[in-house]
């Protein structure tokens, strides 16, 4: 386990430092550069995705969702004006923060739907009808994964959504070539995983694949798979 706290330190450190502001502007509406604004794109196109499910389920109002490294709030938020009671948790109190200042700004009266904490995965509590999980897996190799979805899963009383990096061919050379340009961008690891992989880790906690979506932009690719329990 001690890999699992090396790597839950990076991220934590990461992105109270260095890596929140670059991330609280990719997931903002301001001037980014190209790349930044591609992965801007391809996280929305996540987000929406996501909440485009929920809604064609019609299950939104008064709706517990847990929203497991909620970041700035890009889904948090939303899911909370719709009008679902959101529980966001993030290990990066800067970001937990920053989710809290546009809270504030977008919910309005709606702001007691939305309860932030600044808390790691694996210190979760509670029982909720949908538990989601997105862009986080990206940090923490599959053996690690594994023990984080299967906490996850034992909060979801219905659901669990989760997206993570696809392995595949294409994505591990750009992977490579990405290795020999380090920069402060580069300060979290980036780990791919297997569908086939992550699938039956799903199973073997008492759930089955109900729906499945992959963003695909330049920079930015995400596997999204719909859990629902049996």
């Amino acid at each position: 386990m001690a890999k699992t706290l090396d790597d839950k330190t990076i991220v934590k450190d990461y992105f109270n430092a260095t890596g929140f502001d670059r991330w609280r502007r990719i997931y903002g509406d301001g001037e980014v550069n190209k790349v930044q604004k591609d992965i801007r794109v391809g996280h929305q196109r996540t987000i929406d995705t996501v909440i485009g499910w929920l809604e064609e389920d019609n299950s939104l109002t008064n709706l517990t969702i847990c929203d497991a490294g909620c970041g700035v709030g890009s889904l948090s938020i939303p899911l909370a004006l719709a009008g679902a009671r959101v529980y966001g948790s993030d290990i990066s109190e800067k970001m937990v923060c920053e989710a809290q200042v546009r809270a504030q700004s977008a919910l309005g009266y709606k702001i007691d739907r939305l309860s932030l904490s600044t808390q790691d995965l694996e210190s979760l509590s509670g029982k909720y009808h949908t538990v989601i999980c997105l862009d986080v897996l990206i940090h923490y190799p599959t053996a690690e994964a594994r023990d984080m979805i299967a906490h996850l899963a034992s909060l979801a009383r219905s659901r669990l959504i989760i997206s993570f990096a696809p392995k595949t061919v294409r994505l591990s050379i750009l992977k490579k070539i990405g290795e020999f340009f380090p920069g402060p961008s580069k300060a979290t690891r980036a780990y791919q995983h297997k569908e086939s992989d992550i699938i039956p880790i799903l199973q073997e906690n008492g759930f089955t694949i109900a729906r499945t979506s992959m963003t695909s932009t330049s920079f930015y690719y995400s596997r999204i798979l719909e859990a629902v329990r049996l």
